[in-house]
């Protein structure tokens, strides 16, 4: 590749010191590992390489008999006995003890998406989405958050989270757009290191510390629309996800690549190459991106792990893909239902020189470095849950947290003086489809791998649940739709996005629903100061009618369970503090929009963001721009 941009460039574009390439070099625990690695046959080489899905075992006798080095539960894949804390670590630790006995006895990495919270399971605290801690841009709580979020996943003995994502979302049509936590790659260069560091803590072999894993490598934010077929859908239709990325080496290195960078600083010891393609080369089956800039040229020395049968992408026969793939680097298939063929024919390809043996070894080191590093391949390893942890799943204390991390993150995009709200004065009405609504608060991957409407079973305080708390049953009404059949000092409308993941929330308008914007305009009609809240996993185009019919506009973005820091900034226990880290559209077809872009023109730009000080009331505005 065209090495114009050197590391030491990279790292000082993102505002990171240059003077190492990881906080962990896990070459240093070869020593441990090339002693396993001359014991091991093919076949457990192999094994090492491959990660099963959880429901697609046929008896967990597989996870010995096949020498398996890792399991995941996907989205949509929980313990057969449910849900709970409880379930999840009987089951994480059947599979472990499975794995000690196989022939070496090799600990599993037990994977899953813990990644605004362990939001699998019952109980635990779901924090704001990505875009939401975009917008607080505070580093020091991203940390604390990523902490917290390994020791709920501790609490199941799940030792793997896939996170953090450090996309850098360039058009918000793309369906996860909120998974990144900005379109600036600085900000999300930052943020993404803290969540590594809170996520792996500084010592991976500590009890409390989980594997992280920076996705998705590279480029996964900067796919075109594209009118094809989907998946996801039964029609053909524009698409972004899983999409090719089109632009000059450069321009990848400076915005997609740069991320990256502090990540690896922060010694992350797993990442996973995208579905998107880089100028028509799929990135699971790119040498070019996956060794020769990733491992050779910016030293990763840990290991990658493919996405979702990401493999099968690489080519439409399936062997063929699987010695594309691993011989442009990825050390770990994550082959769910296809594990069983995966290792198959590997197996045949090694044999028939295809896949040399040289690259096989290098991948089976790489996931056992990994594994050296988080103590599991002491001689006494510490490999089942840790019951100790799971007395603070769900803990009040970490959902204060985590409801600081909603009022951090909320924007005030306008505010006519109706803010903040006086709790102790006053009658308020509350309406909108997402005012009651946890599951729309928390957005996708929450339970459900797309998330869904309604309750959800982690507990929490929806938005209607906290305003009520706060001003009192007595001066509080509420409808879903109609506006106050008397005037109140104020009407709250919360409305936004149904709760969708990838694929399905490609979305080509990023508009309110018919039903949304008639709440809106009803509220707007009555003699009643309007403050519209929007849940949403990016910026929606906000019509004239809305723009300037409502008094104020709160963009609240997927917060999550703790609906109390909505509020909190609403009546002004907590000064807005939050500024936008995504450009705010005119239009839809404004996209792809972009700081720095030439003529540059949203309606609100990264950074913008209205405050007011902590106790101030609606009588006394003193809202001003917080840069």
């Amino acid at each position: 590749m065209n090495h114009r941009y050197t590391l030491a460039a990279l790292l000082t574009a993102v505002m990171v010191s240059p003077h190492s390439v990881s906080a962990i070099d896990y070459t240093q625990y070869d020593a441990v590992v090339d002693p396993i690695l001359e014991q091991m046959t093919l076949a457990e080489k192999i094994g090492q390489m491959t990660q099963a899905e959880l429901d697609a075992l046929k008896g967990l006798g597989e996870i010995a008999d096949l020498a398996l080095g890792s399991i995941l539960s996907g989205g949509n894949s929980d313990p057969e006995a449910g849900n709970s804390v409880a379930a999840w670590a009987d089951t994480y630790d059947a599979c472990q003890r499975a794995a000690l006995e196989s022939r070496l006895g090799i600990p599993l990495l037990y994977g899953i998406d813990a990644v605004h919270g362990h939001s699998n399971v019952e109980g635990a605290v779901i924090f704001p989405h990505n875009i939401g801690l975009g917008c607080a841009n505070n580093a020091e709580l991203v940390e604390e958050i990523g902490r917290l979020t390994a020791l709920e996943v501790r609490a199941t003995g799940i030792n793997w989270t896939f996170a953090p994502c450090v996309t850098v979302p360039r058009d918000d049509r793309w369906g996860r757009t909120y998974e990144g936590f900005s379109e600036d790659p600085a900000r999300v260069a930052v943020l993404g290191a803290a969540a590594v560091r809170g996520i792996q803590t500084d010592d991976l072999a500590d009890p409390a510390a989980v594997l992280g894993c920076a996705k998705h490598f590279v480029g996964d934010g900067g796919t075109i629309g594209e009118v094809r077929e989907s998946s996801f859908h039964e029609k053909p239709g524009m698409f972004w996800d899983q999409g090719d990325t089109r632009c000059d080496e450069d321009t990848l290195r400076r915005i997609h690549v740069a991320p990256y960078l502090p990540c690896l600083e922060a010694g992350v010891g797993s990442i996973m190459p995208s579905y998107s393609s880089w100028n028509g080369v799929k990135c699971t089956g790119s040498k070019e991106l996956l060794t020769d800039l990733l491992k050779d040229e910016l030293g990763f020395d840990g290991f990658l792990i493919s996405d979702y049968n990401a493999i099968d992408q690489c080519h439409p026969d399936f062997k063929t893909a699987v010695g594309i793939a691993v011989n442009a680097g990825v050390d770990m298939a994550m082959a769910p239902t296809s594990f069983r063929k995966y290792i198959r024919v590997l197996t045949e390809l090694v044999d028939e020189g295809v896949v040399p043996m040289s690259r096989i070894d290098d991948a089976a080191r790489r996931v056992l470095r990994v594994k050296a590093a988080m103590g599991l391949l002491d001689e006494d390893p510490a490999v089942l849950t840790d019951p100790r942890f799971a007395t603070g799943v769900g803990s009040e204390e970490r959902r204060a947290v985590a409801r600081q991390a909603v009022a951090e993150s909320i924007v005030i995009l306008k505010n006519d003086g109706v803010l903040p709200l006086n709790p102790n004065v006053g009658s308020y009405h509350v309406v909108g489809a997402a005012a009651d609504d946890l599951g729309m608060q928390c957005g996708g991957w929450t339970i459900d791998w797309q998330g869904k409407m309604g309750e959800v079973t982690t507990g929490g305080t929806t938005i209607l649940d906290a305003i009520q708390e706060r001003v009192g049953a007595n001066r509080l009404t509420s409808c879903q739709k109609n506006a106050a059949e008397e005037p109140v000092d104020a009407t709250v409308v919360v409305v936004g996005e149904k709760p969708y993941a990838e694929g399905l929330g490609d979305n080509a308008e990023l508009t309110l629903s018919d039903e949304d914007l008639a709440v809106i305009e009803r509220a707007i009609a009555s003699d009643s100061p309007t403050v519209v809240v929007l849940l949403s996993g990016r910026p929606l185009v906000l019509p004239p009618a809305v723009l300037d019919g409502a008094d104020a506009i709160v963009a609240a973005w997927l917060p999550g369970t703790e609906g109390d820091g909505v509020v909190d900034v609403l009546t002004g226990a907590e000064s807005p503090k939050g500024t936008l880290s995504f450009s705010w559209p005119r239009s839809a077809d404004q996209h792809p929009l972009n700081i720095g872009d030439e003529g540059y023109d949203p309606l609100f730009p990264v950074g913008y963001g209205l405050s007011y000080p902590v106790g101030a009331t609606a009588e006394q505005p003193t809202s001003s721009y917080a840069r």
